[in-house]
């Protein structure tokens, strides 16, 4: 999928130039897959014209649309070559996963919550992205059917690294999550070394939270 020329084609290459790059995400192919994926077409049409600037916006469920910034730092985290299977908890709207599906070979992308799921997996294939595949369950424990991951990003925030998706990171490869309290999280890069994960803090953020049997307990939820 190449570059789009459509009419919001200047607002993404607006949006690179003063929201990623300038904050210091330099992957030429991030930067190229950020220009190429529509972001107002995951967002709902009450909220399309805020779709280019820097905040996250509400995708329903009460779940959120992560700001361009964050979307490129995750998958620049990620350190993808093309030739990766990646596996996404939390498919939202399935933003992050189009951006992914032209820096992997295979995206699975999990959502917990139906409604999400069904929209999502609608409209990636509406929009072309073939090989990311969505599935609706509980995200805090992985898809173990295709593991191992060569990468595995979480795009909710937990209070710890659920081991059960180290174990199905695969030697060598990149778990980037968000971890802390409801309030507050640190963004990580967790490289796999000898079955070990070596964790690396990478900036401070604020994710919904991840619910699950690995993450947060529903009635621990707070509201936002």
């Amino acid at each position: 999928m190449g570059l789009l020329t459509d009419a919001t084609a200047a607002e993404r290459r607006a949006m690179i130039e003063t929201q990623i790059r300038k904050r210091g995400v330099s992957s030429p192919r991030v930067l190229d897959a950020m220009a190429a994926v529509p972001r107002h077409e995951f967002v709902p049409e009450k909220v399309r014209s805020y779709a280019y600037i820097d905040k996250p916006l509400p995708i329903g469920e009460g779940q959120t649309i992560s700001q361009p910034f964050m979307v490129a730092a995750m998958a620049e985290a990620l350190e993808l070559a093309g030739c990766e299977r990646v596996l996404e908890i939390g498919a939202g709207s399935g933003y992050q996963a189009a951006v992914l599906s032209l820096l992997a070979r295979e995206v699975i992308t999990v959502e917990n919550r139906t409604p999400l799921a069904l929209a999502a997996q609608g409209r990636l294939a509406a929009l072309g992205y073939a090989n990311v595949h969505v599935h609706n369950g509980d995200g805090s424990a992985g898809f173990p059917d295709a593991a191992p991951y060569d990468a595995i990003l979480v795009t909710a925030g937990a209070p710890e690294i659920p081991r059960v998706l180290a174990d199905q990171l695969r030697e060598g490869g990149r778990l980037v999550i968000p971890v802390g309290d409801q309030d507050n999280q640190n963004l990580v890069q967790a490289r796999k070394e000898n079955g070990d994960l070596k964790i690396r803090a990478l900036f401070g953020c604020r994710f919904v939270p991840l619910l699950g049997r690995y993450g947060w307990r529903q009635s621990d939820r707070k509201l936002f």
